[in-house]
């Protein structure tokens, strides 16, 4: 109680500093609708309405839950693809979907575009300093450390075998009784699942069964969800205000969220316990997961290594899953490239092992094609360190959010021409004269799906191993059929990563060319 009453006095002034400038919100608010017009938007003009104090938080409010559609049309449309956005309290992000920018921001002046305070402090208490919520010296060790690590031909053979186990034993088994019973699955949830139990296992040798229906939820898996959950809405917040009033009475969403949060850590620092002790008496460890890895190269420290290491589930938990989900939505609106795909699969053995699927040329270009229209991170932001210039001559000032929109700029039509709309692997392909399909891949900065520059993605090549296997391992048996009404677009949304909202619903069809 007593510590309730001094957090209140903390906040007292706050609540009647609001209580004050309210009033004066509410009048320029209402002045300015009957004295401000919006321009019609064109390539030379944008104009998003501002008001005093709660800057153009009011556009964004109107856009709901298309908010990333709304950005995208506007950089679409503006000069240079560029716009500054007005956030409250006068502070100030620019969107970008121009590549010369990208370029800049990421790797010509990369030290001046950080992680930042905002975006640090709404992630701390559930990621502390892992690779992902860190910037400078921190984020430069454990970036060289997980670099190390990645580049191990053990660590690609350990992948692949817990892939290839997850689908065969969990995965496959789900799909074929759908397909037998005429099931609707939610095919977004259940990739989601099979996501979650591979990073596991990957990260932490640890099996969370998350995916298998009989199965009891772990109490790991279901916290987790809920730390995910509580700590993205805290960037949807008006004022940042808000979820620290609650974090420091410790009620509603942050309660949860303190509960989650210790949850997750403690069931991290048991598993590095455990491992610790096998070390010490084994002097070496015999799972090859990333956990085990850190420990035997001699880091430790448990804050650091459970940091790290529930960095690298967040990154892979959803971002897979969401690159898969778009894309067996795009294969459904077009059943040419879906025969191609499966064509190539049947020309491969069934074993989904890299050897193979590295080979799946036209089935890679498919996959590049839907991340380009449907990202699974779609957009990042850095904060500016000092004052600065974009190469488009777009002003930056110190502690400025800038966003380069990766949704937006698979849309340009001065990066992908007029059929920038088509759902075309082809694009991605060049044809030799043996007839063969030769992969051609894109500029990052212009196709910045997996990052650029210094803090290029990591897992890129294990993401599209998981990926070739699964649209292997499920093509070749069966089809995966939106049960949507024709003509039905799903919504494009996005928390940490993007996700297609309400589920995607599907009847699972065995092909009669897999028995």
């Amino acid at each position: 109680m007593i510590e309730i009453l001094k957090n209140i006095q903390l906040i007292a002034p706050l609540f009647l500093f609001l209580s004050l400038v309210l009033p004066l919100v509410i009048f320029f608010f209402y002045s300015s609708r009957f004295n401000n017009k919006q321009a019609a938007p064109n390539k030379q003009t944008v104009t998003i309405p501002s008001y005093p104090l709660i800057g153009s938080y009011l556009a964004l409010k109107r856009s709901g839950n298309r908010r990333l559609q709304w950005e995208s049309d506007i950089v679409q449309i503006s000069p240079a693809n560029t716009f500054t956005f007005h956030r409250p309290l006068g502070h100030l992000q620019v969107f970008t979907g121009n590549p010369a920018n990208v370029e800049h921001i990421l790797k010509t002046r990369f030290s001046n575009y950080q992680k930042g305070y905002t975006v640090i402090s709404t992630l701390s208490d559930f990621l502390g300093t892992g690779i992902f919520n860190s910037d400078g010296h921190t984020w430069k060790f454990q970036r060289q450390l997980a670099s190390h690590e990645f580049n191990t031909k053990s660590l690609r053979k350990f992948v692949e075998q817990v892939v290839d186990a997850e689908l065969t034993h969990h995965l496959m088994p789900i799909m074929a009784s759908a397909a037998q019973q005429d099931q609707t699955l939610d095919f977004q949830d259940i990739l989601q699942r099979f996501a979650f139990d591979n990073i596991c296992k990957i990260a932490f040798g640890f099996d969370a069964n998350y995916l298998t229906p009989s199965v009891e939820r772990s109490k790991f898996a279901v916290a987790y969800e809920e730390a995910t959950e509580i700590i993205i809405n805290r960037f949807r917040e008006l004022f940042p205000l808000g979820w620290k009033v609650k974090r420091a009475l410790n009620i509603g969403s942050e309660k949860r969220l303190r509960m989650a949060v210790r949850e997750v850590h403690e069931f991290a620092k048991n598993i590095v316990r455990e491992k610790k002790r096998e070390l010490k008496e084994k002097e070496s460890l015999e799972s090859v997961d990333m956990l085990s890895r850190f420990l035997s190269s001699g880091h430790s420290d448990e804050e650091f290594v459970t940091d790290i290491v529930i960095s690298f589930i967040l990154a892979g938990k959803d971002t897979t899953s969401a690159g898969l989900t778009w894309f067996f939505w795009l294969l459904s609106k077009n059943p040419r490239v879906e025969k191609e795909i499966v064509n190539e699969i049947l020309d491969k053995s069934e074993a989904a092992v890299y050897d193979e699927v590295k080979h799946m040329v036209y089935t890679h270009a498919s996959l590049c094609e839907s991340m380009r229209l449907y990202p699974p991170v779609p957009t990042d932001t850095k904060e500016a360190v000092e004052d600065d210039v974009l190469p488009d001559g777009t002003v930056v000032k110190k502690g400025s959010l800038v966003t380069y929109h990766v949704y937006a700029m698979g849309r340009l039509e001065s990066i992908w021409g007029e059929d920038w709309a088509e759902f075309k692997p082809e694009r991605w392909l060049e044809k030799l004269e043996s007839g063969k399909w030769k992969f051609v891949p894109k500029d990052s900065f212009t196709y910045p799906v997996f990052q650029a520059g210094p803090r290029i993605c990591l897992g890129k090549d294990m993401a599209f191993m998981q990926m070739q296997s699964v649209v292997a391992g499920i093509l070749r048996r069966f089809a995966v059929v939106p049960t949507v009404a024709e003509g039905v677009e799903p919504n494009f949304i996005s928390f940490l990563s993007s996700q297609m909202e309400g589920g995607f619903p599907v009847k699972i069809i065995e092909r009669e060319t897999s028995n």
